[in-house]
């Protein structure tokens, strides 16, 4: 048998019948996301497949074998979020499967929507939103899925900065990065407090991926992340495999408020396991999307 580490998203879904469930996306226009929605869709979901325009929605599910919804949504525009949560609440009788799977990685200079720092806003704050207003569409043995890094580890003191959120008090790209993906696993962790008997939420780390996440990369610095990835790297197929074993594998049926990484269970930092941050951050989050 393959390692975690080499297994591909068909692997882990071999056999596995869909039929009848409906799994929401996010980020299907290219790498994982687009490989976890084509996989998924061969297992007979029907896929309901987000990108930040429609027309980058529709090139990704464009990819499925069976039926897929394309919408947009701008996770950093959170009238866009709104719009998406609303069209899905007005189309879907439930959801069997969420998978936020769309972010970005270390822009050079500091960005940010609505006074907030990009990466936190579109990798966090945007899923935030977004599953927050489907939570009455989650099925019964529902299954949510955010992807989130071992990035998480090099976050600031105290793991989120609650007085730096815009990035105006000093911005460093990597731990920026960090702290929004540890901010993925704790509300991947306070969702499981939440869906208790209900559901299940767990979060994971894809690998070292060959994909476009590094596009805001300074370009020196992405040759060199190349030439280091090159021999550890995963392939697309291999970095969707975790995802897509959350999503559907009864393997890791009852599991959940667990950080996943090459398709088992590992030990996050001691910062994602912390239930009273993560129920700060809940709170902030609130308060920010609402505001």
């Amino acid at each position: 048998m393959k390692s975690g580490k080499r297994r591909t998203a068909e692997d882990v879904t071999e056999g596995i019948d869909l039929t009848g469930k409906t799994a929401l996306i996010t980020g299907v226009n290219s790498g994982i996301g687009q490989e976890t929605l084509r996989v998924l869709s061969m297992r007979g979901a029907h896929v309901i497949g987000t990108g930040r325009t429609l027309a980058k929605a529709e090139d990704g599910c464009a990819l499925a074998t069976g039926t897929a919804t394309a919408l947009e949504c701008e996770l950093s525009d959170l009238d866009s979020v709104r719009r998406c949560a609303e069209k899905i609440r007005n189309s879907s009788k439930s959801l069997d499967i969420i998978v936020a799977n769309a972010g970005i990685m270390t822009p050079a200079k500091l960005e940010q929507a609505n006074g907030i720092e990009l990466q936190f806003a579109t990798n966090h704050l945007g899923h935030f939103l977004l599953l927050t207003s489907l939570m009455e569409l989650l099925a019964t043995g529902c299954r949510v899925v955010i992807v989130a890094s071992e990035a998480h580890r090099a976050t600031p003191p105290g793991g989120i900065d609650f007085e730096n959120l815009s990035g105006e008090n000093g911005y460093r790209a990597l731990r920026a990065y960090g702290q929004s993906k540890l901010a993925n696993i704790l509300f991947a962790n306070c969702l499981s407090r939440r869906l208790a008997g209900r559901g299940m939420a767990n979060s994971l780390h894809p690998g070292l991926v060959r994909t476009n996440m590094g596009r805001h990369i300074n370009p020196f610095v992405t040759w060199g992340l190349a030439l280091f990835m090159l021999p550890v790297a995963k392939t697309i197929q291999q970095g969707a495999a975790t995802s897509c074993l959350l999503a559907a594998s009864p393997a890791v049926e009852g599991i959940t408020g667990k950080y996943f990484s090459d398709c088992q269970e590992k030990t996050p930092s001691a910062f994602a396991m912390d239930d009273a941050l993560g129920e700060r951050l809940w709170s902030e989050s609130q308060a920010l999307v609402s505001r």
